[in-house]
């Protein structure tokens, strides 16, 4: 069953462009050869990690959009797992995603707008005059009332005046 996942590696800062390309041209291979097909490849850049990953502090982002067979993706992982460029890397499947977005659209194009209601589009003064109704008394369960605490006012702070020490 051939399910779309989004592949993110991580590059160590010091590959050049053309090993970036040649790497991506050889996971690329790895998944057409197993049956899947590569959607998009995006090359993100450079840009600072949160934390150290194997003593580095930036990497080259590579972003790739795959739809294969999850066997495909196990042989990718097991590449980018043992590619000495690759510092980090993650695989998720975003089929589901998708299905659920689509699920949600057609859910908000079915909605309808409500109507206005008649009375509220009607002029103010043709609004007969109604007394207002009486608050109704909440039941409560008695509570021993705490004694408030007793807050003595503050006293006037004094200046504090800087004197020369006299020997």
């Amino acid at each position: 069953m051939s399910r779309l996942y989004e592949v993110m590696f991580i590059l160590r800062p010091d590959v050049t462009e053309e090993d970036t390309d040649k790497l991506i041209a050889g996971f690329t291979a790895t998944i057409t050869g197993g049956g899947g097909s590569v959607k998009t490849v995006e090359k993100m850049g450079r840009r600072k990690l949160a934390y150290l990953v194997r003593k580095f502090n930036d990497g080259n982002y590579v972003l790739l959009t795959v739809e294969s067979d999850g066997s495909v993706i196990g042989e990718l992982e097991r590449r980018l797992r043992v590619t000495e460029p690759v510092i980090k890397f993650l695989t998720v499947r975003i089929d589901e995603e998708e299905k659920r977005l689509a699920k949600v659209k057609a859910a908000r194009g079915v909605r309808r707008k409500p109507e206005p209601i008649a009375s509220a589009v009607a002029p103010v003064a043709a609004a007969p005059a109604v007394a207002p109704a009486a608050p109704v008394a909440a039941v409560a369960t008695p509570v021993a009332a705490a004694p408030a605490p007793v807050v003595e006012p503050a006293a006037p702070v004094a200046a504090v005046v800087d004197v020369p020490a006299t020997a």
